[in-house]
């Protein structure tokens, strides 16, 4: 949602977040709410968390009002992290935070994927889908399919498969420079979502491309806390531990 529309439900007045001057923009709600706001926006993105896990997010609701001081003080850093860039046939959608997934569009019955890396072959599978997630996305959808965690600063992408049909095709990761190319070699009706918010019916013909953005997301942060994000919040997580928070 822009934020004029925002706005409007509220009865203010407001301006499309794209056209907004300003230094920081703040994002209260969940990990879904700050991927919709950088789909807006190449500022830089301080989260608070008003969802469940907000893993993407930064400060709690009680810490709002210290963390605008501190933003006022310019007593934070900007953590900038990959995006990816998907072309369809040459044309280009919108680059994701977390991932590009291709899904089959019929449930429960697979599709055979051909997967390259820069020209060369990587892999061929059977499965219900792929991922090709940056190191951010590589706690989200890549990992509850089994990828590894990767962590932000390296520079690199996750190519997952989705309930391979094989127990040898597993996930594995390519240098962020690299091409990676997907098609379907027995072309049937796909669903392509991006970061889980755009959504595009395949023909399942189409060649698909994926390539680190030149853009890149910007976290407004006040630690370098990833490994304790990480722990409170997916490795220790449970709903307990979100109720004493």
């Amino acid at each position: 949602m822009l934020e004029a529309e925002t706005a409007a439900a509220l009865g203010k007045k407001g301006v499309p977040l794209p056209s907004m001057d300003v230094d920081v923009v703040i994002s209260i709600g969940g990990d879904g709410t700050v991927l919709r706001t950088l789909r807006h926006t190449e500022l830089p993105v301080l989260g608070v968390n008003a969802g469940v896990l907000g893993f993407l997010t930064e400060v709690k609701p009680n810490e709002i009002q210290s963390s605008i001081e501190r933003l006022l003080r310019g007593d934070y850093h900007i953590d900038e992290r990959i995006k990816l860039t998907t072309t369809m046939d040459g044309r280009r959608l919108q680059d994701a935070v977390n991932e590009a997934v291709i899904h089959t569009a019929h449930i429960a019955k697979m599709r055979h994927f051909s997967v390259s890396v820069d020209g060369q072959p990587a892999t061929e599978l059977r499965a219900d889908g792929v991922i090709v997630a940056t190191p951010t996305g590589s706690t989200c959808y890549a990992m509850s399919v089994g990828s590894s965690i990767v962590d932000p600063r390296v520079e690199a992408l996750v190519i997952a498969p989705i309930a391979p049909f094989r127990l040898a095709a597993r996930p594995f990761v390519v240098p962020a420079k690299s091409k990676i190319s997907i098609t379907i070699a027995e072309p049937k009706e796909c669903t392509m979502v991006i970061d889980g918010q755009e959504v595009l019916e395949m023909g399942g013909s189409e060649l698909l491309e994926f390539t680190a953005s030149e853009k890149k997301a910007r976290f407004v942060s006040f630690e370098d806390d990833f490994y304790k994000d990480l722990q409170e919040k997916l490795i220790a997580f449970t709903p307990h531990a979100v109720h004493r928070h």
